[in-house]
């Protein structure tokens, strides 16, 4: 993204405003006339059955959290909010005219919906693959490397707004087997998760023992997307 890219996105995103944890954002079937660029903190996208809510992907800042929503104007799941966070919108009649008028950009948006689903895959065959701990230690692994690329990740780790019961809901466990697997990760030196913050001494030691490989997120790796121009 170019320069003049970045600034005409900055322009485009309006109506600033902030919640608090727990609130939802976009409940599943809201009509939507605007997309979601989260500024600051996290979100979860959930849904929802037999009670129970589970987390199929989070957001970090500077994502576009909904820009499903220009294409479909309603969500077949819904958007929450994770620790304070802050939010801009973006009107659809603009992001159409970035369709018509900004090639380029247009492109950008495509690719940002595309990412999102590779993640989405990726999550489905880690949550057949693994147990919970190694589920659990792919989460961090992706959290981490996703921070990086926005430059809120630390050399050891992150800082996080998610709680237990919310690592619970996006591995698809019960909060007390979600406890014991942060336990045996921590028993195993491999992640301290305490207080809001996620501290990891050897990230090629987490990585390998979660099979987590970033290449599905292409920054880097065989996927890495400048290397196609």
């Amino acid at each position: 993204m170019s320069d003049a890219e970045k600034a005409e996105l900055e322009a485009l995103a309006g109506d600033v405003q902030t919640f608090d944890d727990g609130h939802r954002l976009i409940a599943r079937g809201d009509v939507c006339d605007c997309s979601t660029m989260l500024v600051e903190g996290f979100m979860l996208r959930t849904l929802e059955s037999e009670d129970r809510r589970y987390g199929v992907s989070f957001h970090v800042p500077g994502d576009f959290v909904d820009l499903h929503c220009f294409a479909l104007k309603r969500l077949d799941h819904n958007i929450d909010c994770v620790g304070p966070t802050k939010i801009a919108q973006v009107p659809h009649t603009a992001i159409a005219n970035i369709m018509q008028e900004k090639p380029h950009l247009a492109r950008l948006f495509w690719f940002s919906t595309l990412l999102d689903a590779a993640m989405h895959r990726e999550w489905i065959m880690k949550l057949e693959q693994l147990t919970a701990p190694k589920r659990i230690g792919h989460i961090f692994a992706e959290i981490w490397r996703r921070l990086e690329m926005v430059g809120l990740g630390y050399p050891d780790g992150f800082e996080t707004p998610l709680t237990q019961s919310d690592i619970a809901d996006m591995c698809g466990a019960t909060p007390i087997h979600t406890n014991r697997a942060l336990a045996d990760l921590r028993k195993q030196g491999l992640v301290d998760f305490r207080r809001g913050e996620v501290r990891i001494p050897d990230r090629q030691k987490l990585e390998d023992y979660a099979g987590f490989r970033p290449d599905y997120l292409y920054g880097g790796g065989e996927l890495a997307i400048r290397k196609f121009g």
